[in-house]
């Protein structure tokens, strides 16, 4: 599966070592969002008609890859978009949106079977055990921030949620980078902002932090295919 040349200009936009500040762009979101739902559909009958475990975890492996390489686009067309602690923004720039609803949106319209208001006013381990169980969980608490992002680093790559104290966002983690996605609340960057490691001063301040891999996991990527609810999760 390849990308269109539409999104040579999202590359372009982490072309550099830091991102803090963009244009919302809801043209290539409705885009992007537009492609992930017919090749979830492709993937999906695929996988329906599937006649061994074999090429069932053969799909499987194709939707990771897809996710892992389109989620972040989606995510960067956000860029810029204020953020509110009462923001509800579902699209890219028509409002302000807080942490939960960019994270919820941002699912939804990736096509996974979210209950978008419920899930966004979720506490944030809430929010990433509505994917994955706690088992599958990495969660520390008052660990050094250094220490934190190397072992992050040295986590298997793939889309994370993030819950920290009162925050809650994406981690897109590769063999080599660590970029930190969200609907920032701290002054001066009320927006929101792709930020290395070195930028991240929300994970910095947190004391509580704790991630999931979404797009690791096989069950979360199956309830993508087959359009499964996500049932929010309200521990």
């Amino acid at each position: 599966w390849k990308w269109d040349l539409i999104y040579s200009k999202l590359e372009q936009k982490v072309a550099g070592s830091q991102i803090l500040e963009d244009s919302p762009d809801l043209e290539t979101y409705l885009v992007i969002s537009g492609d992930l739902k017919k090749h979830r559909d492709r993937l999906g009958q695929k996988f329906r008609t599937a006649t061994s475990l074999q090429d069932q975890q053969s799909v499987l492996l194709e939707s990771r890859h897809l996710l892992e390489q389109a989620l972040p686009h989606l995510m960067r067309c956000w860029l810029g978009t204020p953020w509110d602690f009462n923001g509800s923004a579902h699209q890219p720039g028509e409002d302000a949106v807080a942490c939960g609803y960019f994270v919820s949106s941002v699912l939804q319209d990736a096509g996974f079977n979210v209950e978008w208001g419920a899930l966004a006013q979720q506490p944030s381990q809430s929010i990433i055990a509505t994917f994955i169980p706690q088992d599958d969980m990495m969660l520390r608490v008052g660990e050094d921030y250094e220490d934190f992002m190397d072992e992050v680093g040295k986590s298997e790559p793939g889309i994370y949620l993030i819950g920290l104290d009162s925050h809650v966002g994406f981690l897109v983690v590769t063999s080599d980078d660590v970029r930190f996605i969200h609907s920032a609340a701290t002054a001066p960057e009320q927006y929101v902002v792709d930020q290395p490691r070195d930028k991240a001063g929300a994970i910095q301040r947190s004391r509580y932090r704790v991630i999931g891999n979404i797009t690791a996991n096989q069950a979360v990527l199956r309830s993508w295919l087959l359009q499964s609810k996500f049932a929010t999760y309200q521990g």
